[in-house]
């Protein structure tokens, strides 16, 4: 199955003091380059943030204006590729790796995106494969997506779930570095 992966690293951080999250290292690795090994599969691989040194090439890009939150990060990673799947992971998901990537992307089946749930069972909508369209048509509802709320843009989409995995959990705070 052809995707595209869009890995969203600009948000701000204040959970963490202002400190770039995607920077953070877990075991020599930044949080950013943990998130885009796991996509090496991907046809194109687009950040949306800041540049940043990374392990591989990829495509940047920023919603404009930057801090629109991560459904404008969301609308201006879409615009990079081309695939008719798309993999959205956010930068802080540590514990995801290729295969789990390439298993979000072959099961979508007939929904309109399939993805983890983190291991307390929170369907977790920025580690997920979409149809493209799928996400294009909710993005046309939505209208502006600056400051939207990413369970807005995502309410009405026909989505499966992952059974709990600890691939589905996403770093929030110095603690959950420390599991």
């Amino acid at each position: 199955m052809e995707f595209d992966a869009v890995v969203l690293a600009g948000g701000g951080s204040t959970r963490f003091g202002g400190v770039d999250k995607a920077m953070l290292v877990l075991d020599g690795i930044s949080l950013l380059d943990r998130v885009l090994t796991a996509t090496i599969s991907a046809a194109t691989t687009v950040v949306v943030g800041p540049e940043r040194t990374v392990v591989r090439p990829v495509e940047w890009t920023r919603e404009s204006p930057p801090g629109g939150g991560p459904v404008a990060g969301i609308a201006a990673g879409l615009a990079v590729g081309q695939a008719p799947v798309v993999v959205l992971l956010s930068c802080d998901l540590p514990w995801i790796t290729a295969d789990e990537v390439t298993q979000l992307a072959s099961g979508i089946g007939e929904h309109d995106g399939f993805g983890l749930r983190d291991t307390g069972s929170r369907e977790q909508w920025l580690a997920a494969a979409y149809r493209r369209t799928a996400l294009v048509e909710a993005l046309q509802r939505l209208g502006d997506p600056h400051n939207q709320s990413v369970r807005r843009l995502f309410h009405g989409l026909n989505l499966a779930w992952s059974a709990p995995t600890r691939a589905g959990d996403d770093v929030d705070s110095w603690a959950d570095l420390d599991d």
